[in-house]
């Protein structure tokens, strides 16, 4: 079955140029991966590959990715100053660059963000037109667009688990667009990545967390809204 597009897809966000995959979809990986680190960084590495650690001085990438850091939105016009904005504000942050990467997409980024004791590393891909897959989270295969509510379930690999947290959220009247699951090896660690058309109410994600075999669950509600 062919992909359906949006029109989202066709015509991109409203954004600050000067361009969607350079700027929009920079922006989201970034607002993205704060959300799941759980708040402002205080220190970010960040790899730029293949196209982006090309161009991404030139084509304004390096604001943008510090703005997305900073939660600006897309269409924020602080963009332009967000080196300068960071600097006052006491983030500190590193680039580097990889232009022969050739496993990856050609607009991929790393993130290693770190806030006090946590530490989490994103890998995001902008896809053009603002659209954005996040490609890793932890190490773990995640593949998700952040345009939808997603939730980050890590925990045990215990049998029938994914099929109860489905029914759980079944309860709370969530409807699951995508399901995805990746693990480290069998009865290890494994990552569960669910988008749902709607949001989940905190008394599940509470009883979600209070499950013995569940390590860690990060919600991450619509970026865009």
């Amino acid at each position: 079955m062919a992909e359906k597009s949006s029109v989202f897809d066709m015509i991109g966000p409203v954004m600050i140029g000067p361009s969607s995959s350079h700027t929009a979809g920079v922006v989201r990986i970034a607002r993205t991966a704060l959300r799941i680190l759980g708040g402002r960084p205080d220190e970010a590495d960040i790899i730029f590959y293949n196209s982006f650690a090309r161009t991404y001085e030139g084509h304004g990438s390096d604001r943008a990715i510090i703005a997305g850091l900073l939660d600006f939105k897309t269409d924020d016009k602080r963009i332009k100053d967000s080196l300068d904005i960071a600097a006052q504000e006491g983030l500190k942050y590193k680039f580097k660059s990889i232009g022969n990467a050739s496993a990856l997409h050609p607009n991929t980024i790393r993130l290693v963000l770190t806030r006090a004791e946590k530490k989490v590393e994103v890998l995001g891909e902008s896809k053009g037109g603002g659209v954005i897959n996040i490609a890793e989270v932890n190490g773990f295969k995640a593949d998700f667009s952040a345009s939808l509510h997603t939730i980050i379930i890590t925990a045990a690999d215990v049998k029938g688990s994914i099929a109860f947290i489905a029914d759980v959220l079944a309860h709370d009247d969530c409807n699951i667009a995508t399901m995805s699951v990746s693990r480290k090896g069998k009865n290890d660690l494994a990552c569960l990545v669910i988008e749902m058309d709607s949001g989940i109410k905190p008394v599940t994600l509470e009883y979600l967390r209070s499950l013995s075999w569940v390590r860690d669950i990060i919600y991450i509600p619509d970026i865009d809204r």
